[in-house]
């Protein structure tokens, strides 16, 4: 019951302790949250708390577990003894003391008399009083020939076997209840432990509560204090337990030890009593046959012959007796008579020393007549080992003439004091009991007992041989040492047997009773050795003090590191606070020197530009176009180092936007055209049509790194081959042959086959499969939604110089080159590849590279993004290229010899909605037309290395008037434009890279539909168109910045106005106004451009609701019912924070100095409409 409480109130316990963990568990999460949240508040006291918290619960669980194992342990031990002692019990119960049967004395008077001389034997147990551990057994032979019928009674004591085991059963009993109570101590401390938890807990969170206002550093230090109190107590306890454990199975081993050694020993004292009791019961029923058959008859029926005789034959029953012998009692009127009859005289023992007594060398002739006494005891008969005895008095001894009247005023066997047998040298007794001639009362006087005695049987016993044979019958009689002493005289105890005893630690007594209340008999039982150390305890008890320590080092290492932490997060938090002061400032460096540079960068190159557009001569030209080169070239640095800078210190952030990854090549192709014409490299773009048309990502990104790529590639290829980029699926790649691009295709067989002729320009090139190799995820298939996300794979390969081996592994690091020494052949920072790499990373990529020194390298990255919704390829490029449907549908051959440039001017005529035809010669194409059907080819486009005079001149007369042949070349050769037209021909040159732009704006020139009707031309919108007649306000402080801005506007045909401040600004653009945009720089005194443009939307935004709502009228306000005047930032800050600030405060656009063509018309396009 109290075990069944114990368990509950433990569970209940434990569910608080864990709501109130938890509790302090989730307040920590929120002071986590609340502390990156406001970096700048103190750390707090309660994140450390649950801390500790959660080391009490392990304390606590610990020892509930101790207690329940203990608890376990005592239910088995307790049960184990409840089994052992009732075991014993029943084995108490079960013993039968009955060591003489009916059917034995039976079997012994039949080797005597006839079957019919004894007609009865009847024997009967009787139980003694209560309070006696002794049973008698009564027995009575019948004879037919008397008249009336002669039972002759005897009593055998039989010792009860309970009582040497009533010391162990306390023994028992008393260990049970010690450790019950020890027991009930331990759960009763557990059990205060886990009350006094919670409410420590509780206590702890309601200080803590009036507390969390004091200062962290205290509460830290506070905390620590009581954890290492704690750890002091688990110590303690952890010890106090080892100790306990070691002195609770120490006792244990004791107990078992005693048990063992009270058990063998019991068992020893069992056996030997029993032993000695099955004898002395032989005795006496011999006597009983001795008073049947010799004084019952007359004659008597026993002679010394048929005596001898029969104990001779029944000696296997009497094992260790050393002999039998009667004695008959003759008064001293009787003597004379009895000496006649048997024709001796009684002799006198030699001495009254009974260490001759059945001495078998004794001569009776050399003794002397017994002297004169009242009676005496002379041996009549006796077996034949002690038959020289006959005829001595046994009365004449003194110590034999105590025991035969104890004998026969007792009516029970008695024994002698032990002595030494001759010869054997062995410690024996003698046994004798008196022969009555009548039957006896069981409550029978002393005297009733003398005057019936008739006679005395006496028997030897070699008590040390009765031992040896007991204890040879036993398995362990070489573990302990036993004696067997006689203590009827506790100051003089007699060895009767073992050896001098040595002090081996434990000793069991047990007591022996032989049947004689006059003599006490005991067996000492003692181990043989001493007990070896308590290994299980010593084991167990230092297993717990190992334990002990090392959790106590472990959690004083813990404490110690929690405090370390604390004092880490601390001074960490400070770093913190210092970094982010750092990183702000670092930040405004940034944006200070950027902005500081690019003012007056922003100066120098708008005066260079509206110095080249005034006359000057040709010298003066080139040296202006230098310095703008030149300072184009300076802003391009500072943009990678500021890049580089943004990237290390993680403040840059990718957008996602929706964009066409072929308009963004064509972009990549238009910025390098012009230096690849200068070189005569061939620069082509190709997208896999297993691409969608548009994704979502970042594509300014996504430029920069394939701009680095061919920026680098354009930067080591001399003159000569080709740079190729492809672009594809990152899975595709793995497919099947026949599940590839078919470009693709043709690019992997190619690098198996390494055939020139199988690249874009016919030179060699390296495997490009290595420098995808050893891609984690190429596949992409580690996507978290694959439905949603589309990794591809871009390819940029160059036959240039190639790396050198020992550069390529530091090819990615920062402001490092391939050739880094003074006299290197390539210039440039070494920071462009570095950038990619981060970019790419960023975009849960990789990148990797080959290359071969003489052959050239190739780059190839992977960049994860957005799939788009689905829509049509007609809508997809309508949005992005409106011109291109004039051309849905026509018909294009290409001649060329190589396969993949024809595969790549085959894209670009696809992207146009237009059929494509490859052929490789003019004898092929001309098969091609003959073949075709009536509407035939449209579009003739060939290449310049397949041009050959003679025959491209008869295959461009032979055309119809409405074929248009386009030659397509990387640079114009003068010679063909001379063939052509001194041969009243008409062909087109398409300059290479080929792009989307390029071929639209040559075909919208040359081309006819099939009605015949010339497709007009249509204008593309220019930024002149966008800003003729429009009224702009530029807003600067800064004179040159006004006059840059102002002349770069007014190029275009804009009517500018500039004011220089804020105030102004606010001024100008407070409706109504007439101006269509406003030009304002961020960094200006008193009013910057943020606060200006803030001030200038909550303007707009009242005079809006009043019109909306009809307080005023549309006709005040220039009759504008929506007033919103794009603003456009006008700065040299690069920073992606300045860019989201400009959106948050209303701007509309971003415009970075110095001003390009191509910012103004992408800013200015989203408002105005072309004229």
């Amino acid at each position: 019951m109290f075990s069944r409480l114990f368990l509950k109130i433990d569970k209940w316990v434990f569910v608080i302790m864990s709501l109130n963990c938890k509790i302090s568990r989730l307040n920590g999460r929120f002071l986590t949250s609340s502390k990156m949240r406001k970096v700048k508040e103190p750390l707090r006291g309660c994140n450390s708390g649950w801390k500790w918290k959660r080391l009490l619960l392990f304390v606590w669980v610990l020892l509930v577990a101790v207690g329940l194992g203990l608890f376990l342990f005592s239910g088995v031990f307790r049960k184990k003894m409840e089994i052992s002692g009732t075991c014993e019990d029943n084995s108490l119960v079960l013993v039968e003391h009955f060591n003489v049967s009916k059917d034995l004395l039976h079997e012994l008077a039949s080797s005597f008399f006839e079957s019919d001389q004894i007609t009865a034997l009847k024997c009967t147990k009787q139980l003694g009083n209560e309070m006696s551990t002794e049973h008698e057994i009564s027995c009575s032979l019948k004879v037919p020939d008397h008249e009336q019928n002669v039972e002759l009674w005897g009593q055998c004591p039989i010792d009860d076997d309970k009582a040497p085991m009533v010391h162990s059963s306390s023994i028992h009993g008393k260990l049970a209840r010690d450790h019950n109570d020890i027991l009930k101590v331990c759960m009763w401390a557990l059990f205060i432990i886990a009350f006094c938890y919670p409410i420590a807990c509780l206590w702890m969170n309601r200080k803590g509560k009036i507390k969390k206002k004091e200062h962290t550093q205290s509460s830290s230090r506070s905390a620590g204090k009581w954890m290492k109190k704690l750890l002091v107590l688990f110590v303690l306890a952890g010890v106090t337990l080892s100790i306990w454990l070691f002195w609770y199975l120490n006792e244990g081993i004791q107990l078992r030890r005693k048990e063992t050694l009270a058990s063998m020993c019991d068992e020893r004292a069992r056996m030997l009593q029993d032993q000695f009791n099955v004898s002395m019961n032989h005795v006496h029923a011999l006597a009983i046959l001795v008073s049947t058959f010799y004084h019952g008859k007359q004659p008597p029926a026993i002679d010394q012959k048929t005596f001898g005789e029969y104990t001779e034959r029944t000696s296997f029953e009497r094992p260790l007796t050393s002999g039998v012998a009667y004695a008959l009692r003759v008064r001293h009127f009787e003597r004379e008579k009895f000496e006649k009859e048997h024709g001796w005289t009684i002799k006198k023992m030699e001495t009254e020393d009974q260490d001759q007594t059945l001495a078998q060398d004794c001569d009776p002739e050399n003794l002397d007549p017994s002297p004169v006494q009242d009676e005496y005891a002379p041996v009549i008969l006796s077996q034949e080992t002690v038959s020289h005895i006959v005829s001595i008095d046994m009365m004449s001894g003194k110590e034999d003439r105590g025991n035969i009247l104890r004998a026969r005023a007792s009516g029970k066997g008695v024994l002698t004091s032990p002595f030494k047998l001759l010869k054997s040298n062995h410690v024996g007794v003698v046994l004798t009991f008196a022969v009555y001639n009548t039957h006896l009362l069981q409550d029978a006087t002393p005297e009733q007992r003398i005057k019936a005695t008739v006679g005395y049987l006496g028997a030897s016993y070699d008590v040390p041989s009765l031992v040896e044979k007991l204890l040879h019958q036993l398995a362990s009689k070489q573990t302990i040492v036993v004696n067997v002493y006689d203590t009827t005289n506790i100051s003089a105890a007699i060895n009767m047997y073992g050896p001098d005893e040595i002090d081996t630690g434990l000793l069991h007594i047990n007591s022996l009773d032989f049947g004689d209340p006059a003599r006490k008999h005991e067996m000492h039982c003692r181990f043989k050795q001493r007990p070896s150390p308590p290994w299980t305890a010593i084991m167990a008890s230092g297993g717990v003090l190992i334990i002990t320590f090392l959790l106590g080092h472990i959690f004083y290492a813990a404490i110690n590191r929690i405090a370390a932490v604390e004092r880490d997060y601390r001074k960490m938090m400070e770093l913190k606070h210092r970094a982010e002061a750092a990183d702000i400032a670092k930040s405004q460096f940034l944006a200070t020197v950027s902005h500081e540079i690019r003012t007056p960068m922003n100066g120098v190159l708008g005066m260079l530009q509206m110095l080249m557009d005034t006359n000057l001569d040709a010298k003066q030209l080139d040296f202006a176009q230098t310095a703008h080169a030149s300072g184009k070239i300076l802003i391009k640095l500072i943009n990678e180092v500021l890049d580089q800078a943004k990237i290390e210190s993680g403040r840059l952030e990718l957008e996602v936007v929706p964009f066409e990854l072929h308009t963004v090549l064509d972009d990549v192709l238009s910025s390098f055209s012009t230096e690849s014409q200068e070189k005569g490299i061939e620069l082509a773009v190709y997208v896999s049509n297993q691409l969608p048309e548009v994704v979502v990502g970042d594509p300014v990104r996504f430029k920069k790194i394939v701009t680095n790529l061919v920026a680098n590639s354009l930067k080591f290829t001399n003159d000569r081959g080709h740079i190729f980029v492809s672009v594809h699926l990152a899975d595709e790649v793995t497919r099947e042959n026949d599940m590839k691009d078919d470009i693709l295709r043709k690019i992997l067989n190619g690098s198996k086959s390494n055939l020139a002729c199988d690249t874009l320009s016919g030179l060699p090139v390296v495997d490009r499969k290595k420098s995808w190799e050893n891609f984690e995820k190429l596949s992409g298939k580690d996507s978290i939604n694959e439905s949603e996300k589309i990794k591809i794979l871009v390819t940029v390969e160059d036959t240039g110089v190639g790396i050198p081996i020992n550069a390529q592994s530091r090819i990615f690091k920062p402001f490092m080159q391939a050739d880094s020494s003074p006299s290197r052949t390539y210039g440039g920072t070494g920071i462009g590849l570095s950038i990619s790499k981060r970019l790419v990373g960023l975009m849960d990529g990789e990148i990797g590279f080959v290359s071969e020194p003489g052959t050239g390298s190739t780059f190839s990255f992977t960049a994860v993004f957005m799939k788009k919704e689905t829509c049509s390829l007609d809508t997809v490029l309508q949005q992005y290229h409106p011109a291109i449907s004039e051309f849905m549908g026509l018909r294009a051959l290409v001649i060329d010899q190589k396969d993949i440039r024809a595969g790549v001017t085959r894209y670009h005529l696809q992207r146009m909605g237009i059929s494509v035809e490859i052929t490789c010669s003019f004898d092929s194409a001309q098969s091609y037309l003959s073949e075709s059907d009536s509407s035939g080819f449209e579009v003739i486009l060939v290449d310049q290395e397949v041009w050959d005079t003679e025959r491209g001149l008869a295959f461009l007369r032979g055309l119809k008037s409405s074929m248009k042949l386009f030659l397509m070349a990387i640079s114009v050769s003068p010679t063909i434009q001379d063939e052509i037209k001194s041969a009243n021909l008409v062909a087109t040159f398409v300059e290479k890279p080929l792009r989307l732009s390029v071929l639209i704006s040559c075909f919208q020139e040359t081309l006819f539909v099939r009605n015949n009707k010339v497709v007009t031309r249509r204008k593309q919108s220019t930024l002149g168109n966008l800003l003729r007649d429009k009224r702009i306000l530029v807003v600067d402080d800064n004179i040159v910045n006004r006059r840059v801005a102002e002349g770069a506007l007014k190029k275009y045909g804009a009517i500018v106005t500039c004011v220089d401040s804020g105030k102004a600004a606010l001024q100008a653009l407070k409706p109504p106004h007439s101006f269509h945009a406003c030009f304002m720089d961020l960094q200006m005194p008193e009013v910057d451009g943020f606060e200006a443009t803030r001030q200038i939307r909550r303007l707009e935004s009242m005079v809006n609701e009043q019109i909306k709502s009809g307080e005023v009228s549309i006709e005040m306000y220039g009759k504008v019912g929506h007033w919103h005047t794009p603003i456009l930032a006008m700065t040299a800050d690069v920073i992606q924070a300045t860019d989201e600030e400009c959106m948050k405060c209303g701007m509309d656009g971003y415009v970075s100095k110095p001003f390009e063509v191509e910012q103004l018309y992408s800013a200015a396009a989203c408002f105005f409409e072309s004229g």
